[in-house]
């Protein structure tokens, strides 16, 4: 509800102060698997497919990827958004999916929080479990804030706001936390599709160069985005294989069908000129 300020004073004091708990929890965890030689010669408990495993991992980074511009739009310069993007996505994302494998694989826990009761730090785990939600969530409801006050066409940001905590917290109470898997499935196959629908729109359509919003007259609905990003999830969906990529892939191409000049106007949005 603060805004933008506030959701950065608190990433400052709580990612450094996570990172070394994250770090610290590994040192202890390899460790207590007798060292590297140790932890290669653990056994795994379960097993996932290759199709499912690659849909969740794409799909846990799709989903951050599609929302990141809610924060990099503020940066100082494009470098500064793009330098942020890559640490947080190859570094800082990279290092809890390493946490999570190797909590699972050690202690038979991939959450960080359970991993350090595991262990036995009772004072730290409350500290980490305390900012780990507060410096997740906050952006989740932001994200919530953003979609829902353009979905709604309102300003009434902070009431939107607390709907999206109050749904939130109403479906962890419920037990959401047992559909995890499914539902990052779920993300890894309906969400790269409309990346497809962006990229093809910035890079085939306006050739790399948007014009100013300022200056550009928006329709109510895109149809050709709407109908190549049904398209897309349809592919996906269905997909015996990748379904991240084949969405990115039929939702890519059928926007480049629906935008060719060669098709009747009226089957596409008004142009503007890019200047």
């Amino acid at each position: 509800m603060i805004g933008y300020r506030g959701l950065d004073w608190l990433s400052r004091v709580a990612v450094p102060v996570m990172l070394l708990f994250v770090l610290f929890t590994l040192f202890i965890g390899i460790g207590e698997a007798g060292g590297p030689g140790g932890l290669l010669g653990q056994n795994p408990t379960t097993e996932m497919d290759f199709g499912a495993a690659l849909t969740i991992v794409i799909g846990t980074f799709v989903g951050g990827a599609t929302l990141a511009t809610n924060w990099t739009r503020f940066a100082r310069t494009p470098r500064i958004a793009v330098i942020a993007t890559l640490a947080a996505f190859v570094l800082g994302n990279g290092l809890m999916v390493l946490t999570g494998a190797l909590g699972a694989l050690i202690y038979r826990e991939a959450d960080i929080v359970h991993v350090m009761l595991a262990q036995g730090f009772v004072t730290i785990t409350v500290l980490m479990l305390l900012l780990n939600i507060w410096s997740t969530q906050d952006n989740t409801i932001y994200n919530f804030g953003v979609a829902g006050c353009n979905l709604l066409r309102t300003q009434r940001r902070r009431i939107v706001t607390v709907l999206g905590a109050a749904i939130g917290t109403g479906l962890a109470v419920a037990g959401m936390h047992d559909y995890l898997v499914p539902f990052l499935i779920l993300l890894g196959t309906f969400i790269p599709p409309l990346g497809g629908v962006i990229m093809a729109d910035f890079w085939l359509r306006h050739r790399g160069q948007y014009p100013r919003l300022a200056d550009t007259p928006l329709p109510g609905f895109h149809w050709p985005g709407l109908v190549a990003y049904a398209a897309g999830s349809a592919a996906a969906y269905y997909s015996p294989m990748v379904p991240p990529l084949v969405g990115v892939a039929a939702a890519t191409t059928a926007y480049a069908i629906l935008m060719n000049p060669a098709l009747p106007a009226t089957l596409q949005t008004r142009r503007t000129d890019t200047g």
